[in-house]
């Protein structure tokens, strides 16, 4: 972390919001265990700010069984229980059993011969959209690309995955860079 350099607005004095900011977000991502959890991750964090999840997102991993869909599909009645009374995740039912339809569609979607890194990217086409934003207050929330996945998301069985938190999801993966224009990952992750 580097404190003399200019970030987007959102990343905050926090380091573990600036590490994030610095190495994670809008990075092109392609590894499918990765994309599985952030796809998590962004529907946990609907309604609450993003450092609430990046401080649990050990024990998130650790309760998720690091993000395993098949053992997370599996998951019954009695251990969305115990999982509900476990405080290193957000303890919300409809969050915690939107995991498992989460884990049990992503399934479905391989199942059918897909990857979730061919699905997601298919959508752009196989590349980053690179915006250019002045300044936070012109990012957007939602986009028409961000509502078409979330409708095919629902379609197929996903929940937690509105207009919003699939914006914020492909910001996140790097399927968008919306680092505004005078933050240094902006230069760093556009084309050159």
């Amino acid at each position: 972390m580097s404190p003399d350099r200019v970030r987007c607005g959102w990343a905050g004095s926090e380091e573990i919001y600036q590490d994030y900011h610095d190495q994670e977000w809008g990075v092109p991502l392609h590894d499918e265990g990765r994309l599985f959890e952030m796809l998590i991750l962004e529907g946990a964090q609907a309604g609450l700010s993003w450092i609430t999840i990046l401080k649990r997102r050990q024990g998130y991993r650790e309760v998720f069984d690091g993000f395993d869909a098949a053992t997370i599909a599996s998951y019954d009645q009695p251990k969305i229980e115990r999982l509900l009374s476990d405080t290193r995740i957000i303890r919300n039912r409809l969050k915690v059993e939107g995991t498992v339809k989460n884990a049990r569609a992503y399934l479905r979607l391989r199942d059918e011969g897909s990857s979730l890194d061919a699905y997601l990217w298919d959508f752009v086409d196989g590349e980053p959209i690179q915006n250019a934003w002045p300044q936070l207050a012109d990012v957007p929330a939602e986009t028409t690309l961000s509502k078409s996945l979330s409708k095919d998301l629902k379609k197929r069985g996903f929940t937690f995955v509105g207009p919003t938190i699939c914006y914020a999801y492909m910001q996140s993966i790097g399927m968008v860079n919306d680092h505004t224009t005078d933050c240094f990952r902006y230069r760093e992750l556009s084309p050159r």
